[in-house]
């Protein structure tokens, strides 16, 4: 689904100062060049994008996907594509080095097709090493750009194809926020909203704050617009997007709180459902909860990262809260909010840690009793304040303690989902069923998934569904008369 603005644009005069309208220039003068090349070749110029990393990224994609599209490239596999970008991540370093050994894969190809072109960006370009890296042995590659001006590519698409040669464009830090530029949604029925771009919290060993730069948000009127547009073409779900989106609008030249926000989206007409992430527990405000509780569309899901149980720990990680007051946290979401699905994140193995610490995560696990919890070994990540820290804890003590975590969370996780068989609940159906094609998938308000009896009509649909059976961690169901 491709959404686009009109600009009235003459690629013979200088470029327009404002930068919307600057990069519809652009894009104009790509679509020249690029249709020079499809002429020559006789065909049209195809292009495939890969997205390493979260949904951040994926969005970032959709908007490169709008772009490429409005200047005439058209979408084909990786292994047929005359333009490859990778949208790379860089949370674990052995991200790095599937990029680098994708890009190897690429140099025969290139060497024989003289169209051929590689993109890459994303928080992997954001480290200098890499983009040295990449200047002295991946000669190469084409265009490198970062995470915060991903709204140039069709200027920096135009520079490439002028200049003949690679084209690095880094930028450390931005308070730029560039609006209505295309995007190609993967979905037609949902979509993620960028409410929020940047980190300012520094957790020891995470890379994001140092490739994302500081916290700075979108202004909430272009937020509604962009959402009331989406609705207009159909999207009944969006997902709020932020690496904390719970301080949202404290940068703002008229600060408004997140929980605001929500309330304002909550008016669109036509909009059904309201997802958001990420929410770091020390910004999650009582007015937020409240909102919450109250909201007919906000979805009965909270992801809420607690990393580790151990007070001790929590502190080295830089996280600003201890066990005690996440826990308090947690009873005061289940008391506003009944029916809320919670599901985490946890890292086993931070440095120093010890069996009592780890004790104190899987005493946390007991208690809270999550819908479900994303597992990670803890990994060194250069750059970050934990990969130098001492007592790095040794690999089979790491093993045997993520595999404790694990079996916790999967007999936990199973026990609470159970609660919801036999009930009737809303679905948005999503996608024929991969494993059974007489079957479609839909996700429940809580996140579970639900497969039932249907056909590829039913997508983008929201349908009411009797879960029959729960098989852990999804629902068998039917549809509800």
């Amino acid at each position: 689904m491709l959404n686009t603005m009109n600009y009235d644009i003459d690629i013979t005069k200088e470029p327009p100062a404002d930068d919307t309208a600057r990069q519809y220039y652009f894009i104009e003068k790509a679509k020249a060049y690029v249709q020079r090349e499809s002429e020559e070749l006789g065909r049209p110029l195809t292009f495939c994008v890969t997205t390493f990393g979260c949904q951040m990224n994926a969005r970032d994609s959709e908007k490169l996907c709008g772009i490429l599209e409005k200047i005439g490239y058209v979408e084909a596999p990786e292994d047929e594509a005359d333009f490859i970008i990778f949208n790379t991540c860089t949370v674990r370093e052995n991200a790095n080095m599937r990029v680098y050994g994708r890009l190897g894969q690429l140099k025969p190809r290139k060497k024989k097709n003289p169209h051929m072109m590689i993109g890459l960006c994303g928080c992997m370009m954001q480290e200098p090493e890499v983009v040295e890296k990449l200047k002295t042995s991946y000669r190469y590659v084409d265009i490198i750009f970062g995470t915060h001006n991903i709204f140039k590519f069709a200027e920096l698409i135009v520079t490439r194809f002028e200049s003949q040669r690679m084209v690095i464009d880094i930028w450390k830090d931005t308070d730029k926020i560039v609006e209505n530029l295309p995007n190609d949604r993967k979905y037609s029925f949902k979509s993620g909203v960028n409410i929020m771009f940047g980190c300012n919290n520094f957790c020891s060993y995470c890379i994001v704050p140092y490739v994302r730069g500081r916290e700075r948000s979108r202004d909430p009127e272009a937020i509604i617009s962009e959402i009331r547009q989406l609705v207009a073409d159909g999207v009944v779900e969006v997902m709020l997007l932020g690496q904390n989106v719970n301080s949202y609008g404290k940068n703002l030249e008229n600060p408004i709180t997140f929980a605001r926000l929500l309330e304002k989206i909550e008016q669109i007409e036509g909009l059904e459902r309201i997802r958001f992430m990420t929410s770091h527990p020390k910004d999650l405000s009582d007015e937020l909860i409240e909102v919450m509780g109250r909201s007919k569309k906000i979805c009965k899901h909270l992801h809420l990262p607690v990393q580790s149980g151990s007070s001790r720990i929590l502190k080295k990680m830089n996280r600003h809260y201890t066990k005690e007051q996440y826990l308090e946290l947690v009873e005061k979401i289940r008391k506003n909010v009944p029916d809320v699905s919670l599901t985490t994140d946890i890292i086993v193995g931070f440095p120093g840690e010890t069996e009592e610490d780890f004790e104190e995560t899987m005493d946390i696990v007991r208690k809270v009793r999550y819908d479900s919890v994303f597992t990670f070994i803890y990994s060194k990540r250069t750059g970050t304040p934990a990969a130098v820290m001492e007592d790095q804890v040794p690999e089979d003590v790491v093993k045997n303690r993520f595999d404790r975590l694990l079996k916790e969370v999967h007999t936990i996780a199973a026990e609470v989902c159970a609660v919801h068989e036999g009930t009737i609940q809303t679905a948005l159906i999503e996608s024929v069923s991969e494993h059974d094609p007489s079957m479609v998938t839909g996700r429940l308000s809580n996140n579970l998934l639900v497969h039932i009896k249907g056909d590829k009509g039913m997508i983008g649909r929201l349908a009411d569904v009797r879960l029959t059976e729960c098989k852990g961690f999804y629902y068998l169901g039917e549809l509800a008369e």
